[in-house]
């Protein structure tokens, strides 16, 4: 049995929620962002916020149970609080600066690297080997965190690379004389 499934999504002030068949609609003070829920489970509006509610007792059902709970709940937290992603860049002469709505990355190739922001995802360089990321929809963040990524993925021996913020990165010893 789901223990995440059974709770509620609250619905905090300021956040309408309009559930239309098996979409989801929600709009608060950041945007609006909607979800079309799979056919196993339900969703309806109870005294305490959206509850999520099995079709029917199978395997696959209970599967989706607690991931359409929690993506209801993204959605709600998205228009009110935002996501955000921090990545780390390590190596001498790496960095990153802002360009407008894109992203410049030196990372030790022979060009620069572009990366054009999608509608909707917002960027910030605090300092030159920081980029931060936030936007209202969860998924989208850490796509865009992902693909900055993987231009350059931290490297086992030196560390050099992007990283999220607090990844640990699994160093290796160098060769021997």
């Amino acid at each position: 049995m789901s223990r995440i499934g059974k709770q509620p999504v609250a619905i905090p002030g300021g956040v309408t929620a309009a559930i239309d068949g098996q979409e989801v609609k929600v709009k608060g003070p950041k945007g609006e962002l909607r979800h079309v829920l799979v056919d196993e489970v339900i969703a309806k509006t109870g005294e305490n916020g959206i509850e999520i509610v099995m079709r029917e007792d199978t395997k696959e059902a209970r599967a989706m149970w607690g991931m359409s709970r929690t993506l209801v709940a993204n959605l709600v937290t998205g228009v009110t609080d935002g996501f955000s992603k921090t990545l780390e860049i390590t190596g001498v002469g790496y960095r990153a600066a802002m360009q407008g709505q894109a992203i410049q990355l030196q990372l030790g190739y022979s060009h620069d690297i572009t990366y054009p922001l999608p509608d909707g995802i917002q960027a910030q360089c605090p300092k030159p080997t920081e980029i931060v990321i936030s936007g209202i929809d969860k998924q989208q963040v850490g796509q865009v965190a992902a693909e900055i990524r993987r231009f350059r993925p931290p490297e086992p021996y030196k560390g050099k690379g992007v990283r999220y913020a607090g990844e640990y990165i699994l160093r290796k010893e160098g060769k021997k004389k």
